[in-house]
Order: structure tokens, then C-alpha cells, then sequence
């Protein structure tokens, strides 16, 4: 049962710690069946906060340190979290909480003091995987905990899936019809990150074929390692973040947009593959541009390690030259980094292309449907590849397929994109079984060998026998 109210609205509690973030969200809709364009409040964040652990003085997430973070902040974001929930007439479908005073700092700004009558969330929504299990563990055993006291059903999210549809999530706060949410399936997703490198035919909700996956490392890896070798040390000393990325695109970009307004992309596949030298002499060579043969210059694969490793060996010679890494000037890292990330993004672009040319040249329809990219995950919020993208498609012949990214705050990990993958999964009739594990690796195309989404066990469906 749930609070009496004109219209049908889900809520749902979210919980990300799939990495080193712990996240937490409440988020309500109204059901898409009753939404109208006269609804003032389609999809709403109720709240939304997460605490990054401190892994500075290891240059990168320690999983020790990022579980014990989780553990010791995750009771604390939740409790804070119940005193937005909406408010709620009936005891049967309703907790009373006790507001926190003014000079609190969890004091919510939806109630004026004292106790009131907070809704039950209609579900609870976690992250299952992929990720680090342990660290996966913190957030699904206390999101089971919620569902046995609350007695509501349990939503296991699929982490990349969750970056996927969080455009769509951009979307519905900002329309009041929440039947005309975008992008519309299918989509192409580029879902770029620390730890994933993914370009997928998102054909629905469920059903994401993989097209492309990185052979080494993550692009958001190679663009942190990158900074920590290019990056001046003041810089990285100074940063309260392991995250170099965002360092890294501010040094080689200082001025913003308009650093790089004169960019011109490559406007065929020989000039992508060319390695273009600078004026210090050096040039980063694109990847498996140079394999042996030329086998894998046309394969539908990712590899960025071969770019960081550049960075570092032309640093390295520096020294066996009889220098000092401290003597390269600011002008020459700056153009390290400039590089390093042009020929990174160029990368990215390079396999979307490809991708669509396979489509145009097979199946002229299936290439006709596609008119978006979602690009989604931290590295998205890089506006240099922004840049890339747009003018890689625009000289490609695929000026028509829209570019569409999340809010910056919402292209790293985040409970609200978990939040929103629940509430589509739930309202398309899934949840999931309290018995469930956590998931260090998670396909999402169901022609992998775990059948993507719905392939590992632990799933239910409305209408459906266990």
C-alpha cells in the first residue's frame, strides 16, 4: 500500500559503492502512464550526496581504504537521507523520523523541525556490479537490510547500465511528460570511465551489444596515469583528488573552449592513423596504428596503454639524455598532454565510426535508426572530447547523429544514475532476489558468456514463476 496522492509516484532509495564513491539518492516519478504535460513534478531528487574516500596518499584508489570509507560513511548518508523522504499521511505505508534540529548538519531542508511522517520508499535500488565485490558488498547487504525491514522489493543495478540511461535521467527532470523522455532506444552508448572502455548498440532497456571494449586499460586510466607523469609535481601534490583526469584537461587547456576552437579533425582514416610530430620533435603514435601487419588497425578494439606509456618514455629520455624531468618546460608538458588526449579521443571516435559504416554498408535501416551517441561515465565530462567527438562525426559524414552527455555532475558515479536504472528496471516489472551476490565483472550484451543483463541469476519478474 502506498500514500494516498492524486497521482501514481515510485520512490526509491539508491545506494552506490561500487568503487571508492559511497553514494546515496532518493528519487520519485510519476508513473509514466499518468504523466501529462500539466504535471509539475515529473521526476524529482529528493536527495542526493556522496563522500569520496581519501586515497591521496596513494596516488590511486586503495581498496582497502575505499572499503573502510564505504563502511563508515555509508549509515551516515543513508540516515541523512530518510529525512528527505516525501511525507506521508498513512502509518501503514509510512515511518515517523525525527527531524533533526537547525544546528545539526543532517538537518533536511523538506521539514520545518520536530517528527513527521516520511513515505516508505516503494523499492530500494543498489549497485550489484561490476565493481569490487568487497566494496559492492557494503552497499547490497544494507540495501537488503532496507528491503527486509521495510518489506519492499530489492532492485540490483547494473553499474554501466546505470551510466547508459543517465541522459535519460537528464531528461525526465526536465520534462513534464514523462512519456517523452530522450534519447529513444536503440542508441550507440560510448561509456568511458576509470575502469571501463565501452562502445554498445543499445538496442532497449535490456539489450546492449557490445561493439567495441578496450584490450588493456580504461581511457580515464591512461588519462590519470598520463597526468601523473606530465603534470608538473607541484600539481599532483597539491591535488586533494587522485583524480588527475579533470587536472590534466585544466593544465593543458587553461583558457578553456578556447584553446581548442581551431581543432580540426582527421578527416580520413590514413590522417587518424598518422603520427603527427610536434615541435619539440616527439609525436604519440595512435594505437594499433602500428601493429604487427596491420592486423588490428581496423579491429573493432581499444587500447590506451600504448599512450601513457609514450608520455613516460619521452619524459624518461629527458633523464638518459643527461637532463632533469623538473627542466621540461610548462609549454612542452602542456603539449604532452594536449596530445596525449587528441590522440586518446580521436581513438574513442575512430571505433564509432567504424561502427556506423559497418551498419550503413549492411544493414541500411538498422544505420538509418541510429541518430545518437550517448557518451556517459567521468571521462564525459571532459570537454575536449566533446570537441573531438562532434568534429569527428561532423567530417565523417554523420553531422546528424546527435552527441548527448550527462551533467557533469552526474558522469562519475553517483546513486541518482542507480536510482534512475531502478526505477526503469522496476517499472518494466524486475527485481531481484535477497539471496543475490555481488558482481565483479557483469556483461551487458546478452550474447556474452554470462548473458549481459539479465544472464546472471537472481532476477525476478512480475507475472513471471520464480
Amino acid at each position: 500500500m502506498s500514500c494516498p496522492t492524486e497521482l501514481r509516484r515510485l520512490t526509491t532509495l539508491a545506494i552506490e559503492s561500487s568503487c571508492d564513491d559511497t553514494s546515496v539518492a532518493i528519487l520519485e516519478r510519476v508513473h509514466p502512464q499518468q504523466s501529462t504535460p500539466s504535471n509539475s513534478d515529473g521526476t524529482r531528487i529528493h536527495f542526493h550526496e556522496k563522500i569520496t574516500a581519501d586515497n591521496q596518499a596513494y596516488g590511486g584508489i586503495h581498496p582497502v581504504v575505499s572499503l573502510a570509507s564505504h563502511q563508515s560513511n555509508l549509515a551516515k548518508l543513508v540516515d541523512r537521507a530518510l529525512r528527505c523522504l516525501p511525507t506521508c499521511d498513512t502509518t501503514d505505508s509510512g515511518v515517523r523520523l525525527t527531524e533533526r534540529g537547525q544546528n545539526d548538519a543532517l538537518t533536511s531542508d523538506n521539514h520545518d523541525g520536530g517528527s513527521f511522517m516520511a513515505k516508505i520508499p516503494d523499492f530500494v535500488s543498489v549497485t550489484r556490479g561490476p565493481g569490487m565485490r568487497s566494496n559492492l558488498s557494503v552497499g547490497l547487504e544494507f540495501a537488503k537490510g532496507l528491503s527486509v525491514a521495510w518489506q519492499r522489493p530489492l532492485l540490483g543495478v547494473h553499474h554501466m547500465q546505470a551510466h547508459a540511461l543517465t541522459p535519460r535521467l537528464a531528461s525526465a527532470l526536465h520534462v513534464k511528460d514523462q512519456t517523452r523522455i530522450k534519447p529513444n532506444f536503440p542508441f550507440l552508448s560510448l561509456l568511458v570511465s576509470g575502469g571501463h572502455t565501452l562502445l554498445l548498440h543499445s538496442h532497449s532497456l535490456i539489450s546492449h551489444t557490445t561493439l567495441a571494449t578496450t584490450t588493456d586499460i580504461a581511457i580515464g586510466d591512461a588519462i590519470d596515469k598520463v597526468a601523473r607523469v606530465v603534470l608538473p609535481s607541484t600539481m599532483i601534490a597539491g591535488s586533494i583528488s587522485t583524480m588527475f583526469g579533470p587536472i590534466l584537461e585544466r593544465f593543458a587547456f587553461p583558457h578553456g573552449t578556447t584553446d581548442y576552437e581551431n581543432y580540426e579533425a582527421p578527416m580520413t582514416r590514413h590522417q587518424e592513423i598518422t603520427r603527427r610530430v610536434t615541435r619539440w620533435g616527439w609525436g604519440f603514435t595512435p594505437p594499433l596504428a602500428a601493429t604487427r601487419g596491420g592486423s588490428q588497425n581496423n579491429s573493432m578494439q581499444y587500447s590506451f596503454s600504448g599512450i601513457w606509456s609514450t608520455a613516460a618514455q619521452l619524459l624518461e629520455k629527458k633523464l638518459s639524455e643527461g637532463g632533469e624531468v623538473s627542466s621540461v618546460s610548462l609549454d612542452e608538458r602542456r603539449d604532452m598532454a594536449r596530445e596525449a588526449m587528441r590522440v586518446a579521443f580521436e581513438h574513442l571516435a575512430s571505433r564509432v565510426i567504424m561502427a556506423m559504416n559497418d551498419m550503413k554498408e549492411t544493414d541500411h535501416n538498422l544505420a538509418d535508426s541510429i541518430r545518437t551517441l550517448v557518451v556517459s561515465g567521468g571521462v564525459a565530462a571532459n570537454g575536449f572530447l566533446k570537441k573531438v567527438l562532434r568534429s569527428c562525426l561532423d567530417v565523417r559524414g554523420y553531422g546528424h547523429v546527435e552527441l548527448v552527455f550527462p551533467p557533469v555532475e552526474l558522469c562519475t558515479d553517483n546513486a541518482a544514475m542507480i536510482a534512475w536504472a531502478g526505477m526503469e528496471m522496476f517499472e518494466a516489472g524486475y527485481k531481484t532476489d535477497l539471496g543475490c551476490q555481488p558482481l565483479r565483472k557483469w556483461s551487458m550484451d546478452p550474447n556474452a558468456e554470462d548473458g549481459g543483463i539479465l544472464g546472471v541469476g537472481g532476477w525476478e519478474k512480475k507475472g513471471e514463476e520464480k
